[in-house]
């Protein structure tokens, strides 16, 4: 059966059902004629909705034919028969499409029909070469290939596989928060989560270090390529617990179908109770981002322990807690919960660096001093990402104790960004320094004396008897210049002329 003749039976059943649902009142046996009559009468003065979503009503006599139609031949009486159209396109062309189709099944409907316009002279529009493909099984997987088909997956124990992944959250403050999860692929349990300002691997971090503290460790976790998820960090911590990590490949996201389908209850069931807040709503409220975070944090562990883990999963049957349980009381044993040294190991940070002549490194612009017999050796440099003055020395495996700090410049790694990065700036000292000078500039200018403009422009002019009657006000006066009416340059030019 093709697409379309697919859905013109399912709209033939729905008009069917739908004509039923408004005959089944007046088919019960024990109605007289007159109260099948008067059911029939009501049914026809009100108003319905068909199954396409338009209000529609139905004559009396049209009832009466449908329910004639049913005691004659049940519900399929009542279903209409799809209409047979008539093909309007040369019957000839259409099979040379179809082909044209078989012969290269990579060629697209438009490719077609311009070979079609380029051998006829002619060809179908696009939709009809569509429709007619669809009709003969043509839009398919290619010629000699099977669509890939993906099984549904299940893993047998608990932690057999954990699935993590991240979600982008509500805005807090107006920063953009961030949802670390992980779920237990067999009991659908979440064992660890947690709401941070950042998509980083602190954040994650933060989330999967509780995780192990609390579910025990996993064989194996399943992620995708983010940028947290694919740092070095994340591959030594499982490689220092034995879990083997695994990174779903690019474009194939079908793997974490159950982590996207959590999320998705995250934000039909918690996020949708969740606002999103200015930073004017925090003060107002008299709290921090990282109070209003811990707040956040603090409701959705509630929601997942007495919402989500209590209630029936539609795929297993069972509540995730209850299914967590039971798994382990069928293997007869307990989560294999990490010590707590080996757990502090497995979430340090390292990087490899080559001693120095002087025996030392450098670290994030800092510099430390070694052990002088580790001279041109490269070692490897352990540390927290949150105290960078704390650094052992290790080489082949063997501890050199702590390098000493000789030069600090930074005390955090880079990417150790603290939650608490773009609180509120401090209150403004109303201070403009532009202003200011502006304002010392304008004042030199005015009380500068070196330029004397008022000795140029003056009035005297205008009073001097010396003057000449043509003499303009406000013009420079040459008495201003020189006593006796004459500047020396003038005095001298004269003279040379006389002479």
């Amino acid at each position: 059966m093709s697409l379309e003749e697919h859905k013109r039976r399912e709209r033939a059943n729905a008009i069917g059902l739908f004509r039923y649902q408004l005959i089944c009142p007046a088919l019960e046996d024990g109605l007289s004629t007159r109260q099948r009559g008067r059911l029939v009468r009501e049914i026809a003065e009100r108003r319905h909705i068909d199954p396409f979503g338009t209000q529609v009503q139905i004559a009396r006599a049209t009832l009466d034919r449908w329910i004639r139609r049913y005691r004659g031949g049940g519900f399929e009486a009542l279903v209409p028969e799809p209409r047979r159209l008539a093909t309007r396109t040369d019957t000839q062309v259409l099979e040379l499409a179809a082909s044209l189709k078989r012969e290269n099944p990579a060629r697209t409907v438009a490719q077609v029909a311009r070979i079609l316009r380029t051998a006829t002279g002619w060809a179908p529009s696009e939709s009809t070469l569509l429709r007619h493909f669809h009709r003969c099984e043509l839009m398919g997987p290619a010629a000699g290939q099977s669509a890939e088909v993906f099984g549904r997956f299940e893993a047998a124990d608990p932690n057999e596989l954990w699935v993590g992944d991240a979600l982008h959250g509500p805005r807090v403050g107006d920063r953009k928060t961030y949802l670390f999860a992980f779920l237990d692929d067999h009991s659908r349990l979440v064992v660890g989560h947690r709401f941070g300002f950042a998509e980083d691997t602190v954040r994650l971090a933060a989330a999967l270090k509780p995780a192990l503290a609390a579910r025990g460790v996993p064989a194996g976790i399943y992620v995708d390529n983010g940028s947290a998820f694919v740092d070095a960090w994340l591959l030594r911590a499982c490689a220092k617990l034995g879990i083997r990590l695994v990174h779903s490949a690019p474009g194939r996201p079908q793997g974490r179908g159950k982590i996207e389908r959590f999320f998705r209850t995250v934000r039909e069931q918690f996020l949708v109770e969740v606002t999103d807040t200015t930073a004017e709503d925090l003060t107002a409220a008299g709290v921090d981002h990282t109070g209003a975070l811990l707040e956040l944090n603090r409701l959705f562990m509630a929601w997942v322990e007495t919402e989500y883990h209590r209630r029936t999963h539609t795929e297993t049957g069972q509540s995730p807690l209850a299914r967590w349980e039971t798994g382990w009381d069928r293997l007869g044993a307990l989560p294999a919960l990490p010590t707590a040294a080996d757990l502090t190991e497995a979430f340090l940070w390292s990087e490899f660096r080559v001693v120095t002549k002087t025996a030392t490194v450098s670290l994030h612009s800092n510099i430390y001093r070694v052990d002088p017999a580790l001279a041109g050796r490269r070692v490897e440099l352990v540390f927290s990402p949150f105290d960078l003055q704390a650094i052992e020395v290790r080489h082949q495996d063997r501890s050199y104790g702590p390098a000493v700090a000789h030069t600090i410049t930074r005390h955090a790694h880079p990417k150790a960004r603290p939650e608490t990065r773009g609180e509120a700036p401090p209150a403004a000292t109303g201070i403009d320094y532009l202003a200011l000078t502006a304002a010392n500039h304008h004042a030199q200018l005015r009380d500068d004396e070196r330029i004397g403009y008022h000795a140029l422009y003056g009035t005297q002019a205008a009073t001097d008897d010396t003057a000449g009657d043509d003499q303009v006000l406000g013009q420079l006066s040459i008495t201003d210049l020189e006593p006796g009416g004459r500047t020396g340059a003038s005095a001298d030019h004269e003279g040379e002329v006389s002479a």
